[in-house]
């Protein structure tokens, strides 16, 4: 299986999806390939998807911010000309365009903490980008936000091996989060929804500070506590796991070699 993977603009969801798929490097039933635009989501970015067919491959990606955005629905359309099963991956605003996804006959995965950063000039550099991402990888990570990717993904691929791909139509929610990490203990799984909640509510912050906000004395306090609220989203996810390692209870789904998703709960465990 040839697996396509276009990235427009960033999420951080879009910084690991091709690694979630092969994490070992030594998965033997799918070939990998990204393209993306780096950091822009202009309409004339969306030509990346004509490298992507020198590829050919069997199912294709699209991550990207607000998937109703122009360059997305651009990509997706021309993917969809070629007849490409095309799964979307995006954030909380892309659910104004879910309806439309699906008579489309597009898969989706829309993470809702996957939040806006805070870009003011004024407050972030490159140094606060990174640590920023960081943090919202960790809270998506620890929460088991990026298990539901990667499984939804892989149900998608092996679907897809049969001749019939099923794509998925998902939106990662605080429950469907934890419910894919699997929490042994009820305190883990409470931290776990406290920080994915806190994540989500992070975007109405950064939003508010980059597009409605003019007044540079209250937009640079909003997205420096909406980064601060990501931080704390980010201990209370690390939390989480930590009991759970306390009880050698950490959840695990590596891949198989032929793609299988296997599972283990013991640290010492073997993996089946």
């Amino acid at each position: 299986m040839r697996i396509g993977i276009i990235k427009l603009g960033a999420i951080a969801t879009a910084l690991l999806i091709d690694y979630m798929l092969d994490e070992r490097a030594d998965r033997e039933d799918i070939d990998v390939r990204t393209i993306t635009s780096g950091s822009k989501l202009r309409e004339r970015d969306a030509e990346i998807v004509d490298k992507m067919r020198e590829f050919n491959p069997d199912l294709v990606i699209v991550a990207s911010p607000n998937a109703a955005l122009p360059a997305a629905k651009l990509a997706r359309d021309a993917l969809k000309a070629e007849g490409k099963p095309v799964i979307v991956i995006s954030d909380a605003p892309a659910k104004k365009v879910k309806d439309e996804l699906e008579a489309e006959g597009f898969g989706y995965i829309l993470v809702n903490a996957d939040s806006m950063i805070g870009a003011r000039r004024e407050f972030l550099d490159p140094t606060e980008m990174c640590l920023y991402n960081s943090d919202v990888i960790k809270v998506l990570a620890a929460t088991g936000a990026f298990r539901a990717v990667q499984l939804a993904v892989d149900e998608a691929i092996e679907s897809a091996k049969a001749g019939k791909p099923k794509l998925p139509r998902l939106i990662i929610d605080a429950e469907a989060a934890v419910n894919a990490g699997n929490f042994s203990n009820p305190y883990a799984r409470a931290k776990a929804m406290a920080a994915y909640t806190i994540a989500e509510k992070v975007a109405a912050v950064t939003t508010k500070a980059c597009f409605v906000e003019k007044d540079a004395e209250k937009y640079i306090p909003m997205v420096a506590a909406a980064h601060e609220m990501m931080r704390y989203a980010a201990k209370l996810a690390e939390e989480a796991r930590e009991i759970e390692k306390s009880s050698d209870a950490v959840y695990r789904t590596p891949h198989a070699k032929d793609g299988r998703v296997l599972s283990k709960w013991g640290l010492m465990e073997k993996p089946s």
